[in-house]
């Protein structure tokens, strides 16, 4: 047999031959049952029809496990924002404007399943001045407070926040939210989150959730501002 005329043909050439002819396999319908191919399953030879009907198979179930991953990550949503809810209510809720802060706590603690918290207040109210949260911070950690545009993720580094947790120096990894009033760029106050997996609060992580954690807080314990 001759194959002058089919010298310097390439596979690419041949598929796209057959992809742009549609009507060759309707002229050639014999070649679909004889042609035969190597399952990916396993070394058994399989008809083209076969091999087709096996990685359809296997577009189902990719697509299958896309959607189950997008109904997983929609209940994950789902349930962040129901604690969400629940901390946002409580904050809500409380009468006292001194409890607010221990409220903020418990509920961050308990709705996020944070190890330990803790937060301070400046320029509170002088009725608030006792207590703990009212407590006095260095100027270098206000002004800390108040370069921060975006929460802090990552290791402890012996930062003075860490001693207003419980085991502040058992937290291998925190976060810093500030807290200001609105677009205001001057914060009044820090919540610190930390955590012993120094994995939990990495720089690399997003803070989009923790910003909104923020701005919850911050309005909340905007009652406790002294007045002016």
């Amino acid at each position: 047999m001759s194959t002058a005329g089919i010298q310097g043909i390439t596979e690419n050439d041949i598929a796209n031959y057959l992809a742009n002819t549609p009507g060759f396999f309707e002229r050639h319908a014999e070649l679909l049952a004889s042609i035969q191919l190597t399952s990916p399953h396993g070394q058994r030879a399989v008809s083209l029809q076969e091999r087709q009907m096996e990685m359809l198979r296997d577009k189902i179930k990719g697509m299958e496990m896309k959607v189950m991953e997008m109904i997983r990550h929609g209940q994950e949503n789902v349930a962040i924002a129901d604690r969400l809810h629940r901390f946002t209510r409580a904050i809500m809720l409380t009468a006292n404007a001194a409890d607010l802060p221990q409220v903020l706590v418990t509920e961050l603690m308990h709705q996020f399943m944070i190890p330990q918290a803790g937060i301070r207040v400046w320029g509170a109210a002088p009725a608030f001045s006792a207590l703990g949260f009212a407590k006095p911070v260095s100027d270098d950690l206000k002004s800390f407070a108040t370069s921060l545009m975006a929460p802090y993720c990552g290791p402890n580094t012996g930062f003075e926040a860490a001693q207003w947790m419980e085991d502040g120096k058992a937290m291998t990894s925190i976060a810093l939210i500030p807290l200001r009033h609105g677009v205001t760029p001057t914060a009044f106050g820090m919540v610190v989150l930390g955590s012993p997996d120094p994995t939990r609060y990495a720089a690399d992580m997003g803070t989009e959730f923790l910003m909104r954690i923020g701005e919850i807080a911050s309005a909340g314990l905007s009652r406790l501002q002294a007045a002016g």
